[in-house]
């Protein structure tokens, strides 16, 4: 059975098989998931012999895999991060901040995520995570299925807070850089 990709009331796609949109599934987790583009979501285009950032790709992964959680996914752009405004991080902070849910996720750039976990600290109640890719989610040796593995696990045990989940560890937003000599990121030491 396909899945039922119709629009909720708030225009964010609800993904699940057999409940109608707005039922949840029972258990601990109600997650939502903004989408801003970045590596994770690129495309090859070969009439361009370019990548650009394509549909979000999260929705489709985790109902490839069965999540047993209830999610809903809401793309607030398709950018690369690194022309990321603050206009875009105001509205990434406005977006994780209104929404219902305790547990958020978001799919970012890795260029810019550091700065936009930065601008998200300070919401009281959720625990958000930013998670992104090195390789496109297409490419069969890419990180995205592991780093959205280790950001899921990570929304559903920190506290509240802002974390980056990334090479399978999970940092707090104000504790880490990404080395782009070495291409992952670093625990920042006090």
């Amino acid at each position: 059975m396909a899945p039922d990709l119709s629009l909720s009331r708030t225009g964010q796609a609800a993904y699940n098989d057999k409940l109608p949109i707005g039922a949840s599934i029972p258990g601990p987790m109600k997650l939502h998931i903004i989408t801003t583009g970045g590596t994770i979501d690129k495309i090859y285009f070969d009439a361009k012999s370019d990548y650009q950032v394509g549909e979000p790709v999260i929705g489709e992964l985790l109902h490839k895999m069965e999540a047993g959680f209830a999610f809903t996914v809401e793309s607030a752009m398709r950018k690369d991060s690194l022309d990321m405004t603050d206009d875009d991080r105001a509205l990434i902070r406005r977006l994780a901040s209104d929404c219902a849910e305790e547990c958020v996720l978001i799919t970012h750039g890795t260029d810019g995520m550091v700065a936009t976990a930065l601008a998200l600290q300070g919401i009281a109640g959720k625990c958000i995570v930013l998670t992104g890719a090195l390789q496109p989610a297409a490419f069969a040796q890419s990180d995205a299925i592991f780093n959205i593995g280790c950001a899921i696990g990570a929304v559903q045990s920190k506290p509240p807070g802002v974390y980056i989940a990334m090479n399978g560890e999970v940092f707090d937003a104000n504790r880490v850089r990404k080395n782009v000599a070495a291409n992952r990121f670093e625990r920042l030491e006090s």
